[in-house]
């Protein structure tokens, strides 16, 4: 198989730590999620940042496949970390809730279908963390 993109993270420091990109786009001071430091982020805040910016992606290539190209998506993706009963760790779920505009509910559905079975992410985490989708026409 080939590769068509990659890219290298490199995190320093534990739960208080940075977390660099290998071109420096990303350089950020990390935390636990549960603090409450706003000058920094923490790793379900990057998950939920790069899941939705994946999703919204895979969204609109569908949607421009499926001939809906004023659909204008917008995707609102919820990590959530929740208690794992019988683990010692939490685990992760998804919301993603979608909205477009200028096509039928049924045709949005379908679409929203077909988005998570293209998205890498939607793949990646298929049969590992619970995913609700959801998706709006608005006006």
């Amino acid at each position: 198989m080939s590769s068509i993109y990659e890219t290298t993270a490199t995190h320093v420091g534990g739960r208080k730590g940075t977390v660099q990109t290998e071109n420096k786009a990303i350089d950020l001071q990390i935390t636990p999620p549960d603090n409450t430091d706003t000058d920094s982020t923490n790793p379900v805040q990057l998950f939920a940042a790069g899941y939705a910016s994946c999703f919204s992606s895979a969204l609109d290539i569908i949607l421009k496949r499926n001939k809906f190209l004023k659909a204008e998506p917008v995707v609102d993706l919820t990590v959530l970390l929740v208690d794992d009963p019988g683990s010692e760790s939490p685990k992760l779920e998804v919301v993603i809730h979608a909205k477009v505009k200028n096509i039928s509910q049924e045709d949005a559905e379908t679409s929203l279908q077909q988005a998570n079975d293209y998205c890498p992410y939607s793949k990646a985490v298929d049969g590992n963390i619970d995913v609700t989708l959801n998706i709006e026409v608005v006006a």
